[in-house]
């Protein structure tokens, strides 16, 4: 078996795992199959030195990225154009891609290029704007966006535990007009800066109104919070699109600590990138008076 034979059967085993996982209801596995396999399509269709997939290959390919990563089920806008069974009908096309020479089963509109990126990998990419200004000088334009949103829905409840609920409502930028695509990545993350559940992503921001953009989105912490480990924190890294280095990157993020977490309304100061989850070199962003600002609830199943 060729290297790119091998390539194909990966990405298809990893398409089936995502949607044997959505179909069994398991939606955090299903998100995490569906984005690590738009990465690796992408990855392929990016690689300007790589001659194991013709032209008119790459652009399928491109397409399936978008289609898988649209997809993801717990994205509501989404649902609206894909559903299990349609993106099912990508199982055949990335499984033959190599052969493939129908008619796509669904239509997909050309829109600009976006880097899929994994949770955090935007921090490391400032360091390497200019390399990746110049890679992207002669780079060929694909038909990818980034996803509307990675949010999961609330857990369960169990009696006597507590869930949280954290609508953003907005953040204060002195150049928040500027911003394109603006989003935020809410993680959280114990006292080493490790994951306690997976990141999810908001969908871009609802609008901007002078030195504010509105968000109005409820994100569902994904543990109770009696289960979350002593000295946890749940982060905010407000994201935007660069065209210029064609990347989405790290403005800014804010983070709550456990102890204030209560119901009603909070305002978050806001610190310089790298976002530092261990929280040991923090610097403010500006001296303005510019906030994150959060409303929580919390549900108790009594």
């Amino acid at each position: 078996m060729t290297d790119v034979n091998k390539t194909v059967q990966k990405w298809h085993a990893s398409f089936k795992k995502g949607t044997d996982f959505d179909s069994w209801g398991q939606l955090v596995e299903a998100i995490d199959e569906y984005q690590i396999l738009a990465r690796q399509l992408q990855k392929e269709v990016q690689a300007s030195n790589s001659s194991d997939f013709t032209e008119e290959q790459k652009v399928i390919i491109t397409v399936c990225v978008f289609g898988v990563f649209s997809a993801a089920p717990q994205n509501a806008q989404s649902k609206e154009e894909f559903n299990l069974e349609d993106l099912k009908k990508l199982e055949t096309i990335i499984k033959n891609i190599l052969t493939f020479n129908k008619e796509f089963p669904f239509d997909v509109q050309p829109v600009p290029l976006r880097k899929i990126l994994a949770p955090g990998e935007e921090e490391n990419l400032e360091m390497e704007e200019d390399e990746d200004a110049a890679a992207g000088a002669g780079a060929t334009d694909a038909f990818l966006q980034r996803a509307p949103g990675t949010l999961l829905p609330r857990l369960p409840s169990e009696p006597g535990m507590t869930l949280l609920t954290l609508k953003i409502e907005k953040i204060g930028l002195k150049d928040a007009g500027q911003c394109i695509d603006p989003y935020m990545t809410v993680s959280v993350k114990d006292m080493n800066g490790v994951d306690v559940n997976p990141a999810q992503d908001t969908p871009v921001a609802s609008r901007k109104e002078d030195t504010y953009i509105h968000f109005g989105v409820d994100v569902e912490i994904q543990r109770h919070v009696e289960k979350l480990p002593k000295g946890a924190a749940i982060f905010f890294e407000f994201k935007h699109y660069k065209p210029k280095k064609r990347f989405t990157s790290t403005k800014c993020f804010a983070f709550m600590e456990m102890d204030e977490v209560k119901p009603g309304p909070i305002v978050i100061e806001l610190y310089k990138k790298p976002t530092d989850f261990k929280r040991k070199k923090l610097h403010l962003l500006t001296k303005k008076p510019l906030f994150l600002h959060l409303h929580q609830t919390l549900h108790k199943d009594s």
